[in-house]
């Protein structure tokens, strides 16, 4: 630096030029940094969006294949029997069932347990095929597709039938019930 004299003033001369813009850069970097903070909210709140969305996703794919497994097993269940586990068979379909249909299928049994011992009756169960159709919390409608065999005193030869099942399964105290059972066999018509 130097100096000079202009009257009795003396006034410096520096090599570099005087910092004019340092309020306005700093206001500059201002704007930037609430700008980046601001996105990162927007991003942080999008990625907490997105995960809850895929969280719940899973969870929702995780009830549907239990109680898909669940159903089909029920399936086997519903459509399987012989004369020496009547008894047991209706106890393993009521305790798989819950509300109208265990209900329902609770006062019919004494007569379809007489039919079936009256006309020596025995069924094989086989789930061909089953698919989610619907999810609505604890809820999931189940389409099945069965090919049970049946054999009775009734019939000179064995017959197979195919049916479509349409069930409900609801979770109940971390169990999966069937409150709902619907079948239509291959001529369409429906039966509960």
């Amino acid at each position: 630096m130097s100096a000079r004299d202009i009257g009795d003033i003396e006034v410096e001369e520096s090599a570099e030029p005087a910092d004019v813009a340092g309020p306005a850069t700093y206001a500059v970097r201002r704007v930037w940094c609430w700008v980046a903070a601001v996105l990162l909210v927007l991003l942080l709140g999008a990625t907490v969006a997105l995960g809850s969305l895929v969280l719940g996703q899973h969870q929702r794919d995780a009830r549907a294949a239990q109680a898909l497994a669940t159903a089909r097993t029920y399936a086997l269940i519903l459509t399987t029997s012989d004369q020496g586990s009547l008894d047991k068979n209706f106890s393993e379909i009521i305790a798989g069932a819950t509300g109208e249909f265990k209900d329902g299928y609770g006062k019919a049994w004494s007569q379809m347990r007489k039919m079936l011992i009256d006309n020596k009756v025995s069924t094989t169960g086989t789930v061909i095929d089953g698919a989610v159709k619907s999810v609505r919390g604890d809820d999931v409608d189940v389409l099945l597709s069965v090919k049970q065999d049946v054999t009775s005193t009734a019939s000179d030869k064995p017959r197979t039938d195919y049916i479509s099942m349409s069930m409900t399964m609801q979770k109940v105290n971390d169990k999966w019930l069937a409150a709902q059972v619907l079948l239509a066999g291959a001529d369409g018509k429906r039966a509960k």
